[in-house]
């Protein structure tokens, strides 16, 4: 639930199905990076659709003329380097998906919520620190709470509803 002052509330967690639903959640937290949620939520189902409903081996063979019509797609946020980004990260999901056997596997092959927050900044493009926590409370990983994670950080958490 948002709380009035801020309009910030925490996602709702899934469980995904597949990898395509990890590829759904990460995307979504690199359209977030620097544009309102508002406007990401409310450009969703277009985004969904344009980028195949996240289906990664779809989503990882889309060659430079795809690119070319997502980046003039309406309606999608239209920015091409998150766009390549999410093509690229489709692929390294599907590396690691055979890799590991699932990339639930690749995720919990780390063993601990830091390196594998590492390890995802460094194998996956526009995925920062705040997307990376994202990321993994709404696929249902362990973390830590919000407060901690940004105590830890030395940041002060915002009001959450």
């Amino acid at each position: 639930m948002a709380t009035p002052e801020t309009g910030h509330h925490a996602p709702q967690q899934i469980t995904p199905q597949n990898t395509g639903d990890y590829l759904e959640v990460m995307s979504k937290a690199i359209f977030q990076t620097g544009i309102s949620w508002k406007v990401v939520e409310n450009k969703w189902p277009g985004i969904r659709v344009a980028f195949h409903d996240f289906d990664h081996r779809k989503v990882a063979s889309i060659n430079e003329a795809e690119l070319a019509e997502l980046s003039a797609d309406p309606r999608v946020i239209r920015n091409r380097r998150k766009i390549e980004a999410i093509v690229d990260n489709a692929r390294q999901m599907l590396d690691l998906e055979e890799e590991h056997g699932s990339f639930k596997s690749y995720l919990r092959s780390h063993g601990d919520f830091e390196k594998c927050v590492a390890d995802l900044r460094k194998r996956f493009k526009f995925l920062g620190e705040m997307g990376a926590f994202y990321f993994l409370y709404v696929v249902g990983e362990e973390v830590p709470s919000y407060e901690d994670w940004c105590r830890s950080r030395g940041r002060e958490p915002m009001a959450t509803g």
